[in-house]
């Protein structure tokens, strides 16, 4: 070694020597300030136990501590308590023990919303609008509807007596719990002799061998392209949106990886197994309440420009939660990365960083917004969820539309119908007459179903803005008389949109006869995304040019 680099070696190694103290410094502050921290709030929660003046139950206040701070950070980051573990595994694995019935109020107490076809509730005979008013010997007439549902859970294989009342009759079932496992995929099926559908709700266990076994059911059929519907679907397991997209894209393919602060959460997620079909035509349809996994196999073959999407811009979630086991059998759901898509993009629309520090959510401004591109080469931007290829309108549905179902007007009516008509036509073929929908009218009549128009909610605000101005005395009069003009006639709405309005009472007439399945089959009639899709199907060329390089 000579005497210029032994000077030089000298500097280099002090420099690092003080580049690992005052990493080992900071790590050592942080490491005191957190058990400085934990000390001040074990010691409040004993001087509150032995000082405040009524008694305090410690769990529920800690717990309470908790959330408040893990709300500060993310809403994906939550603390599970031992005793809400079972309803956390269901969530994430769609499999739990019961009865297999969705529950809730409808304002007279909790009844049967859906039971899940093949499982106890449904083969015992519970039907959609049967209230529960008893389970085993526990009255539950006035419970909570997760008391009930806590009731209704149970060991599989473990029997239980469910009370209900129908219309005017009380009837009991003797029901045997069953492992329930959700379907990921609750219909799929043709919608014309060459295009499949599938409707993909969740992203639990085996949602992957759900949408393959679909696959090939519709290609034996005869189906020559495919739409995957995605819309309103949460997300779930990475693991399985991975597998989704390698049924379409060849092995060795890169479908996203995640990147946080230590090393142990930093993956690569690639295809593992030759496609199922890496050439049927393929559309996608999402929407702003698609999600996470969803994002991810949706954004993954649009970056492999292997699939036209169709509807509107998706959530926005590209975060990752880790579960990490704590003391006493609780956890915590952390988020630990974010996730990147084959084009380099991460979809993130929060930015919860720069909201803690605003007070307020804040969004990736367009102008830090970042372009990449396809394989193709087309342009596509992050920091906003996914952009689809083609948007298509969502349904809309008209004040009195909205207030028929929230007053369970609809519900009620559908009910009625279903005691009274054996059978009905096939879910798509089904619509109400003209005959039934007059009957709607009639029973209609004596209910509370007011509204506000969109016309009029303009017209009150601004009244209400025209008031501090000093000539409105000068224009009161003339605003009486326009709102006395756009006073809405329910008469005259229910006949304007009759149309939007059958529709909804089919749909619902629909689930009575065919559950869940059916209720889904239903709603694809007169469906503007489907339409849109089904159209990119019977025309090839017209999906090449979308897929292909945009000068």
């Amino acid at each position: 070694m000579n005497k210029f680099t032994k000077k030089l070696f000298l500097p280099i190694g002090i420099l690092f020597l003080l580049v690992g103290f005052v990493a080992f410094q900071i790590k050592n502050d942080k490491l005191f300030s957190i058990a400085k921290n934990i000390d001040i709030f074990a010691t409040l929660i004993r001087e509150l136990d032995s000082y405040y003046v009524d008694e305090i139950d410690p769990d529920k206040l800690v717990q309470v501590g908790i959330e408040a701070m893990l709300e500060e950070l993310d809403p994906y980051t939550e603390y599970i308590p031992e005793e809400d573990s079972e309803d956390f595994r269901t969530l994430t694995t769609g499999e739990y023990a019961g009865v297999g019935a969705l529950i809730g109020n409808r304002g007279g107490g909790n009844m049967v919303l859906m039971p899940y076809t093949g499982f106890p509730a449904q083969n015992a005979g519970l039907k959609i609008a049967d209230y529960i008013i008893k389970v085993d010997s526990v009255d539950v007439s006035k419970s909570a509807t997760s008391a009930v549902s806590d009731l209704l859970k149970g060991p599989a294989n473990t029997p239980v007596e469910v009370t209900v009342v129908r219309d005017k009759d009380t009837l009991s079932f003797e029901l045997i719990r069953k492992k329930i496992s959700l379907k990921n995929v609750p219909f799929y099926g043709k919608l014309d002799d060459k295009t499949g559908y599938i409707k993909l709700a969740d992203f639990t266990t085996n949602a992957a061998a759900e949408v393959r076994n679909a696959i090939v059911d519709l290609k034996s059929q005869g189906v020559g392209g495919l739409i995957l519907d995605l819309r309103d679907n949460p997300g779930g397991l990475v693991n399985e949106a991975v597998e989704i997209v390698n049924l379409f894209i060849p092995k060795g393919k890169e479908v996203v990886k995640t990147i946080g602060k230590i090393q142990n959460v930093n993956y690569t997620y690639k295809t593992t197994k030759s496609p199922l079909d890496k050439d049927i035509p393929l559309v996608i349809l999402i929407n702003e309440r698609s999600a996470s996994a969803s994002e991810i196999v949706a954004g993954a073959l649009q970056d492999y420009d292997r699939a036209v999407l169709v509807g509107q811009k998706s959530f926005g979630k590209g975060l990752v939660q880790t579960t990490i086991p704590l003391t006493y059998n609780a956890q915590a759901k952390i988020t630990t990365a974010k996730y990147y898509i084959p084009s380099g993009r991460c979809i993130q629309a929060i930015d919860y960083a720069k909201s803690r520090e605003n007070g307020a959510l804040t969004t990736v401004p367009d102008s830090l917004r970042k372009s990449f591109t396809t394989s193709n080469g087309r342009v596509v931007i992050d920091g906003a969820g996914i952009e689809p290829d083609e948007k298509a309108e969502e349904k809309s549905y008209a004040p009195i539309s909205y207030t028929l179902v929230t007053g369970n007007h609809i519900f009620d009516f559908a009910t009625q119908y279903f005691y009274a008509h054996p059978s009905i036509e096939s879910p798509r073929n089904f619509q109400i007459s003209e005959q039934d929908y007059e009957s709607f009218k009639e029973f209609l009549k004596g209910k509370e179903y007011d509204y506000t128009t969109y016309t009029e909610k303009s017209l009150q605000d601004f009244e209400k803005y025209v008031e501090k101005e000093v000539y409105f005395d000068e224009i009161k009069d003339q605003l009486a008389l326009i709102k006395s003009k756009v006073n809405h006639s329910k008469e005259n709405d229910l006949n304007t949109h009759q149309d939007e309005v059958k529709r909804l009472i089919s749909e619902e007439i629909v689930s009575r006869y065919f559950f869940q399945e059916g209720m889904i089959e239903s709603g694809l009639v007169g469906d503007d995304g489907v339409k849109v899709a089904i159209a990119y199907l019977a025309n090839p060329n017209k999906m090449a040019q979308v897929l292909a390089k945009r000068n």
